[in-house]
């Protein structure tokens, strides 16, 4: 794929063995997978080629407890960005003013990273710059992928983030950004995983978009693999880290009507990858999504929609929200 996306891969029948290497493992999972619902069918006005979309199954815990106003919270929010700041002096990250109070996810704190940054693309030679993901090393940043007429990943992730962010902060959770478009590059991706790893977060999501060839539609979450290697350890995050995703994954099928990808995962949603710094190096749950795949005519026309970045801001924060309130 033409695309330097952190989160992209150039080799996708490496990633579909991956996906069916997944699927062998989810039958060898943990108890907290054991209860897997059947696959079920629903309509939307939002799903593919006007077919009912694949409800993904939900992992089921011991002990289940409901979350007060998960799903229900639907929040509109205007994004913006203000771009700036000094070169190479990176802004603190942006903490929620609000979320400190009452409400179901008090005392929760989430960490929303949004893709790639606006500016990346007049800083080349900075987000170039090499950086140790534990593994090996990998390029800083990238300038991220964009739809066919110039509407960029960038402008894209900030935009879904900002709305997550109100969905969460309206529920009691405290939302960290890693940054919000106020930065002049960046930042680098082992930083981005530091902000969640110094917010101590409960849950991390990477909002992202995909750069695939036409008629490769649909999303996909990606869950980190276990590695070890220099400042990598992921062992005690890929459980949390899978159920995390599969929660995002479930939610978003029902908000947005979006199917599964039909070019990763065979069909699961669900792509493991230990090539991402911003992943490897997380000491806490996290996970990235590809809301879909800006390059198809299609799924483009959705991810330029205001009304569709609402349902899939829903879907996120709707899936964080079983995750942390189960």
């Amino acid at each position: 794929m033409p695309y330097d996306s952190e989160s992209s891969n150039p080799d996708s029948r490496a990633r579909r063995v991956r996906g069916r290497a997944l699927v062998a493992l989810a039958a060898l999972a943990p108890t907290t997978l054991a209860g897997w619902l059947v696959w079920q069918a629903m309509s939307s006005p939002g799903s593919q080629d006007n077919k009912p979309p694949k409800v993904l199954p939900l992992p089921s815990r011991s002990a289940p407890s409901a979350l007060p106003g998960a799903g229900t919270a639907t929040v509109t929010v205007t994004a913006s960005s203000t771009p700036g700041g000094a070169p190479g002096s990176p802004s603190a990250p942006a903490a929620s003013k609000n979320g400190s109070g009452a409400g179901p996810l008090a005392g929760k704190t989430v960490v929303i990273d949004p893709g790639h940054n606006p500016n990346n693309f007049r800083h080349a030679q900075e987000i170039n710059e090499p950086v140790d993901i534990g593994t090996n090393k990998k390029e800083c940043d990238t300038t991220g992928t964009d739809t066919n007429d110039g509407y960029t990943e960038a402008e894209f992730t900030l935009d879904v983030s900002h709305r997550i962010r109100a969905i969460l902060e309206k529920q009691g959770a405290k939302v960290v950004f890693t940054h919000d478009g106020d930065r002049t590059f960046g930042p680098c991706v082992d930083e981005r995983a530091r902000i969640g790893n110094q917010a101590k977060a409960d849950a991390v999501v990477s909002v992202h978009a995909d750069g695939a060839d036409e008629g490769q539609r649909g999303f996909h979450v990606i869950l980190p693999a276990k590695v070890k290697g220099g400042a990598a350890d992921t062992a005690p995050i890929v459980g949390p880290s899978r159920e995390l995703g599969v929660r995002i994954a479930g939610k978003f099928v029902q908000d947005t009507g979006m199917n599964a990808s039909n070019y990763v995962g065979d069909g699961t949603a669900l792509d493991t990858r230990s090539d991402l710094g911003g992943l490897n190096l997380s000491k806490v749950p996290k996970v990235f999504i590809e809301c879909g795949n800006m390059r198809d005519s299609r799924d483009s026309a959705l991810l330029k929609s205001a009304a569709w970045h609402q349902k899939a801001a829903q879907g996120i924060a709707d899936g964080i929200m079983a995750f942390l309130g189960g």
